[in-house]
């Protein structure tokens, strides 16, 4: 089976604006690229920043629902590859049986992560407080919190830049869900890390991400050994999280696609839909 489609999932703060080099890279070698912003987020950028108020119900269910819908309507199982939270959504849909293969880009843990800095980890992205969050449905970042822990390989004038073309509020729902998973029973960011019949799977840490660190991400794949599927690591060691926008970050979009078609190509992935409509993989 050849993939022809790939689905690219932004992360918090983003709108699918932010896979815009990727989108005409994949697309210049003759890729079908769906790039879609989350549910509610498909509006103009500025009346996002204006009136951020209908982001507050977000939640990551809603969210990797809205993408799996995307995904049923397509003919083949597509690549799906997301950052920050967009990752986390793409291990989730593996997990439920959708895509030839995925990659998660500096993602967003999933539960069970033990050794993760919950509560330092908001903090370090809003600088404040995880009790201030609790009164508030939408959260957004200053262009100084983008440079200083988003973007920080990037100079002053590059970050702001970058900060003006892409950063949007996002739901703070997201950052509480994903701080509190390990302590509660069937969390929205659960995944079936045991899970032997999902699609090949590809980790990419940022070796500067001051958000989502290599330990995490290296955690994260550390919990997908005891699955038989197929799951890697890549570290691209000078760069942040900023990884989808800065410098060379086709040389990150070449890789990632090569892993991915060498793996479809390996396994003989044939799609064939199971009980609930989704795309399974038989070797």
């Amino acid at each position: 089976m050849n993939v022809t489609t790939i689905v690219l999932i932004p992360g918090l703060w983003t709108t699918a604006l932010y896979w815009e080099h990727w989108v005409k890279h994949y697309s210049d070698k003759s890729f079908q690229v769906v790039a879609k912003s989350w549910p509610g987020m498909e509006i103009d950028i500025e009346q996002l920043r204006s009136d951020p108020g209908s982001l507050a119900s977000l939640g990551i269910i809603k969210i990797v629902d809205h993408y799996e819908q995307i995904i049923r309507e397509l003919e083949t199982p597509p690549l799906i590859i997301g950052n920050g939270f967009g990752g986390l959504a793409t291990q989730i849909l593996l997990d439920r049986g959708w895509g030839a293969a995925g990659v998660a880009i500096a993602s967003t843990p999933i539960k069970g992560i033990l050794t993760r800095p919950t509560i330092s980890m908001v903090g370090a992205i809003l600088d404040d407080a995880l009790d201030a969050l609790k009164d508030k449905k939408v959260t957004s970042l200053s262009a100084a919190q983008f440079h200083r822990r988003y973007a920080n390989t990037l100079s002053e004038s590059e970050s702001r830049a970058a900060f003006e073309r892409y950063v949007v509020p996002g739901p703070t729902r997201m950052l509480l869900q994903t701080a509190f998973a390990n302590f509660v029973p069937q969390a929205a960011t659960s995944v079936n890390f045991r899970n032997n019949t999902r699609a090949p799977l590809l980790l990419v840490a940022a070796g500067e991400d001051l958000i989502t660190p290599p330990s995490l991400v290296k955690a994260n794949f550390d919990l997908y050994r005891q699955s038989e599927a197929e799951t890697d690591y890549k570290e691209f060691p000078d760069k942040s999280h900023f990884i989808i926008g800065e410098k060379n970050w086709d040389k990150v979009a070449d890789y990632v696609l090569g892993w991915a078609l060498s793996r479809v190509n390996a396994s003989k992935l044939t799609a064939v839909p199971n009980h609930t409509d989704s795309w399974s993989v038989q070797l």
